[in-house]
This record gives C-alpha cells, structure tokens and sequence, in this order.
C-alpha cells in the first residue's frame, strides 16, 4: 500500500475489533504497513500482496452479445 511513516487517518475504514468507523491509521515501518486503532489499541501487519479485484456492476460489465432481434411485448389483445 505504501504508507509513509507519518501516521495518518484512513476515511471510512471500520475497525475490525471494537466497529469504530474512522479511527483507524496507517503508518510504515522499516517497509512494513501496518494499521491501528486509535479507540481500542487494536494494530496488525497489512499483508496486501496483489490489488483488489474489481467488483462487477452495471457500469463496468461487458455487453452480452445476442443475435435475437428486440420484439415488444403486448399486455393487451386488441
């Protein structure tokens, strides 16, 4: 992740042991992240080793491709 050895606050992360919502900081040590609560004193070793994947929604999603021709719907018999 590459924090600096600075503490700094992380916006919107949850803490994993007392739910305290914006408490936790991040710092570097000799190359090591780690991350640590403020609220309850809870502090582990971030072991990120490859980026997140990207989670699918409509807007990223790929086009299903379909050879069928759009027919409307009729709701009524005329």
């Amino acid at each position: 992740m590459g924090f600096s050895t600075k503490k700094r606050f992380i916006a919107g992360v949850v803490c994993p042991k007392c739910s305290a919502l914006d408490r936790l900081v991040g710092f570097s040590n000799e190359g090591v992240d780690f991350r640590e609560c403020i609220s309850c004193g809870f502090k582990d070793q971030l072991r990120i080793m490859s980026p997140p994947r990207v989670l699918q929604t409509r807007v990223n999603k790929i086009p299903i491709n379909t050879d069928e021709e759009a027919r409307p719907v009729r709701l009524f018999d005329d």
